[in-house]
């Protein structure tokens, strides 16, 4: 089933869709994305995608053009346009990129060169990843690519230029890793190249606070409050690399891969080296909660 594009007003095919190259996105990195999914034709947590994207922009000095009800039409005319709703039984999810970049303009660093802002929507089916990751867990690896400062590029930008994911991951992927967690620059653990970082603690479950350098995820978010919901004891606390390599489970999560079990570290076991039963429990609540949750 081919996806569907959306270009600053304009409809297209995968295939057809395109962007000026003097757009600064494209020279400059300039811009800010929201990654979101479908459960059965909605994109669920939808508001709080696009405050992260408006609270990325801003701190670009970037203005969002539209409000958040043309935003939401502006995806379901995409999602319509890639066949993708009105949803039907037995019809695949949606994977939903937003692109916001400063627009088309000189070529200048200075923001006034570009008057209008771009807008880019991408929808295609979303494709989870294969139910033995779930069932058997995946091993990941600790990497040496740094995550950014925030001083140079403030982590909680989501931001389209994404060089420091794409070097981690690939260091990951080279040791044949599912994915790459990076520290910051004291060395203490931060977040995963497209997914944030959980550890397992004699019951308590970890995960590093923003401070540390790393995005504000909304699954992240989203399991923290399950944890409260459930009774299962949560924090954000500093973690060191020694926290996840002792750890009794550990998982990372993300809006397309939802809760992964970690079950390795390079060469490293943790826990048993099968999914942990607060992993799995933590998972099932979540793929309850999700599909109903706005």
């Amino acid at each position: 089933m081919p996806g569907a594009v959306y270009v600053n007003g304009r409809l297209s095919s995968e295939a057809d869709a395109v962007v000026p190259v003097f757009d600064h996105g494209f020279l400059y990195g300039e811009g800010v994305y929201e990654v979101c999914r479908t459960y059965g034709g909605r994109v669920r947590l939808l508001a709080r995608h696009l405050a992260r994207l408006r609270a990325s922009a801003g701190l670009i000095a970037l203005t969002v053009p539209f409000d958040d009800q043309t935003l939401e039409a502006r995806i379901a005319e995409t999602l319509a346009a890639a066949a993708l709703q009105p949803w039907r039984p037995g019809m695949p999810d949606a994977y939903v990129r937003l692109l916001l970049t400063r627009g088309v303009g000189e070529l200048s660093y200075d923001p006034h060169a570009c008057p209008t802002p771009t807008l880019v929507i991408i929808a295609r089916p979303h494709t989870p990843p294969p139910a033995h990751v779930y069932q058997a867990g995946v091993r990941v690896a600790l990497v040496e690519v740094e995550r950014n400062r925030r001083e140079a590029l403030n982590p909680q930008i989501k931001s389209n230029n994404l060089l420091n994911n794409a070097l981690a991951m690939q260091q990951a992927l080279t040791r044949g890793a599912f994915e790459a967690v990076m520290r910051n620059h004291d060395g203490h653990l931060a977040e995963c190249s497209q997914s944030n970082l959980f550890v397992v603690t004699g019951g308590l479950v970890r995960t590093p606070p923003v401070a540390q350098g790393l995005l504000p995820g909304i699954t992240r978010a989203f399991v923290l409050e399950l944890c409260r919901q459930l009774g299962i004891p949560c924090e954000e606390s500093v973690l060191e690399p020694a926290d996840l390599l002792n750890a009794g489970e550990a998982f990372l999560t993300s809006t397309t891969r939802e809760i992964v079990p970690i079950v390795a570290v390079d060469d490293a076991t943790i826990g048993t080296g099968r999914p942990g039963p607060l992993t799995v429990r933590l998972l099932d609540a979540f793929r309850q909660g999700v599909p109903t949750a706005v």
